[in-house]
């Protein structure tokens, strides 16, 4: 990983460039906000919605990244593939950021650009940040993230996706939340608001790649206690390198957990490359796990052409 400082004329150029992709991305799908009359318990009272990135932070593969902050009016970005390439399936893309930002466009637009590249609409989540005061810190994002699974099951045959076919995938804190979604889809945590409430929210698949608190902070071989596995967990693909500043053992246990409940899963480890990398290539050879998924998917027939 390449991490150097820009002159602050620079940055503030590429700051640009990178925000006007974002919003050319945007404007390439469809935004659509997640709750119809304002989140659940959100007051208005966290301040401006905003990229917190800073001159001094560094470099990812040579490129800035957009650390959106206070996020409290959630949306989803519908953007679907090339016509003659649609096989039909989605992924609800959660991007990281410890539950305090959202890495934008290093695990968000820039995934869903991929996901089209396969023939994959893409939906990206912008869920509420940072957590909420007195409240576990990935509440709120997973009221967020359950809505957006049954959002988009139910407007499945508007958006020409087939409702078998729906996954979520996530990076850090955003794995995390894509493995509680992925856990917790029995029962949604806040009050049905209309019908899309009524479609099931349980992913069809799930990919972690550098999950975080995947297991308890003191008891690292102990799963966490939101992250109930069982029998109907959707299969799971798991990436992760032995260097990451997240344990690795972290993904180890949590796979443990799924082969015990006899859920089809899936892991690639890596010697080295850290955490943070997104989909962006470097030297280390961690950065072809969108190849891996890509196969993994296909073998589960989730890219079949329509």
């Amino acid at each position: 990983m390449t991490n150097k400082i820009l002159s602050p004329w620079l940055w503030a150029g590429l700051a640009g460039l990178l925000v006007a992709s974002a919003n050319a991305l945007a404007a390439a799908g469809q935004t659509i906000p997640l709750w119809p009359a304002g989140a659940p318990g959100e007051k208005g009272d966290i301040g401006e919605e905003k990229d917190t990135t800073k001159t001094t932070d560094g470099l990812i593969a040579g490129k800035r990244l957009i650390r959106l902050g206070n996020v409290s009016n959630p949306t989803i970005t519908v953007c679907r593939p090339p016509k003659e390439k649609d096989t039909g399936c989605a992924v609800v893309v959660c991007p990281g950021g410890g539950y305090h930002i959202l890495a934008m466009d290093l695990e968000g637009t820039e995934v869903v650009e991929w996901l089209n590249s396969i023939g994959v609409t893409g939906v990206l989540l912008k869920y509420r940040v940072p957590a909420r005061p007195n409240r576990p810190r990935y509440e709120a994002a997973l009221q967020d993230a359950q809505r957006a699974m049954g959002l988009v099951r139910q407007r499945a045959g508007e958006w020409g996706i087939n409702p078998k076919r729906i996954g979520i995938l996530g990076f850090s804190a955003g794995g995390h939340l894509s493995a509680a979604a992925s856990c917790n889809w029995d029962k949604r945590l806040y009050e049905p608001v209309d019908a899309a409430d009524q479609a099931s929210c349980r992913p069809d698949f799930t990919v972690l790649v550098y999950p975080a608190y995947l297991t308890m902070e003191k008891e690292v071989d102990k799963v966490s206690p939101e992250l109930k596995i069982n029998g109907q967990t959707p299969p799971t693909c798991l990436v992760q390198t032995q260097d990451d500043v997240i344990r690795v053992e972290c993904s180890l246990f949590y796979y443990l957990a799924l082969k015990n409940a006899s859920v089809s899963s899936e892991m690639h480890l890596y010697p080295s490359g850290g955490h943070g990398y997104g989909l962006r290539p470097t030297k280390d050879t961690v950065t072809s796990w969108p190849q891996r998924v890509e196969e993994w998917l296909g073998a589960m027939g989730m890219l079949k052409t329509n």
